[in-house]
């Protein structure tokens, strides 16, 4: 499962609408969640790519605190 947050809301995908899979660059599923979203890279560049020991993979955002 691909799960991604983006811009306050939650969608996820099989590995395959996304055209992914568990050996995908972090820089390659990031360009197949923008164009999935018809969006350009930029607006993604800066998301964290993370791999659950399960073999999901979450793309959110950077958490900022303080």
């Amino acid at each position: 499962m691909v799960h991604v947050r983006f811009e306050g809301r939650s969608s996820d995908f099989t590995p395959r609408v996304l055209g992914v899979t568990r050996t995908s660059s972090d820089a390659d599923i990031k360009a197949r969640v923008a164009r999935h979203f018809d969006i350009g890279l930029d607006r993604v560049q800066s998301y964290v790519v993370d791999r659950r020991p399960s073999g999901d993979i979450i793309v959110r955002p950077e958490a900022v605190y303080g």
